[in-house]
């Protein structure tokens, strides 16, 4: 007797932890509908697939330009170490509005997600180029976004 009631608990247990898991996931499911829907009435949509990684830096006067160099390359070489960073590129300021702050420098690669940043900054590969990167540089901003399209 004792089994078939544990047995019959269970079952009610089962079900109520399948109707809810069953009612989160539509809300889950309404909310991604819904906020796609307000994206596309707004003209805006969220890139799929699509996560940015911007550092901007600034050098120490101490750093000499071909040591720059060498890091910009190394820099560029982690797209080929690091399996989630898909694309990089990089440049220096050039604006004539005067707002950089002292920033001199921009570094930007291009994930697929939010984890592959995760996994990038974990990898052996950058927290090694990390060490002989960070310590060159006075002032430093990292900003990581998922670019919007807004279709007018």
């Amino acid at each position: 007797m004792k089994i078939g009631y544990r047995f019959h608990l269970n079952s009610i247990l089962q079900y109520f932890v399948d109707d809810l898991a069953d009612s989160f996931l539509d809300k889950q499911a309404r909310w991604h509908r819904e906020r796609g829907r307000a994206q596309r009435e707004s003209g805006m949509e969220e890139a799929k697939g699509v996560v940015k990684h911007v550092l901007l830096a600034k050098f120490k006067d101490s750093t000499p330009p071909d040591q720059i160099e060498e890091l910009i390359k190394g820099y560029a070489n982690l797209v080929n170490l690091v399996p989630p960073m898909k694309a990089f590129h990089w440049g220096k300021d050039v604006s004539i509005e005067n707002m950089h702050q002292g920033f001199t420098h921009v570094f930007e690669s291009t994930f697929e997600s939010v984890e592959g940043i995760a996994e990038y900054v974990s990898h052996p590969a950058h927290v090694e180029f990390a060490n002989l990167f960070l310590p060159q540089l006075e002032k430093v901003i990292v900003f990581d976004y998922k670019p919007i399209t807004v279709h007018l």
